[in-house]
């Protein structure tokens, strides 16, 4: 069952949730540290993690449970084009913020809804 549509999609949304979770305690750490001095911000590049997936995907035609939990969560930190640490932009940050707590709670509807299927399923309908 390790190659299901079932497994594929608990694990993807599984991913998802702590990307975001990761996300949120990088902004956390960004608005904590706005004020401090030679404080370099960092941020979370899910879509860039997911790279390594899409390649997967491509070179093996197929993409399973197991590729999807070995992608890691890695900060970066943010530099400006010059190369040199930007700084802390609170208004950014706090937008980013709320922006990503929307992305869980969708993320969260989203596995909520599919426990449901297959709940569903299990039962065979009844409740």
């Amino acid at each position: 069952m390790s190659n299901s549509i079932e497994s594929i999609t608990t694990a993807a949304l599984s991913l998802a949730l702590d990307a975001a979770a990761a996300r949120q305690q990088v902004i956390a750490a960004n608005i904590a540290n706005a004020n401090t001095e030679a404080y370099v911000p960092q941020a979370l590049d899910f879509e860039g993690q997911l790279e390594q997936a899409r390649r997967v995907l491509r070179e093996q035609g197929r993409l399973d449970a197991a590729t999807l939990g070995d992608i890691k969560f890695r900060p970066q930190p943010v530099l400006r084009s010059d190369g040199q640490p930007a700084r802390v932009e609170l208004d950014v940050e706090v937008g980013s913020m709320a922006r990503n707590a929307v992305q869980y709670q969708a993320l969260v509807k989203g596995l909520s809804r599919h426990l449901a299927m297959l709940s569903s399923a299990a039962t065979e309908g009844k409740k």
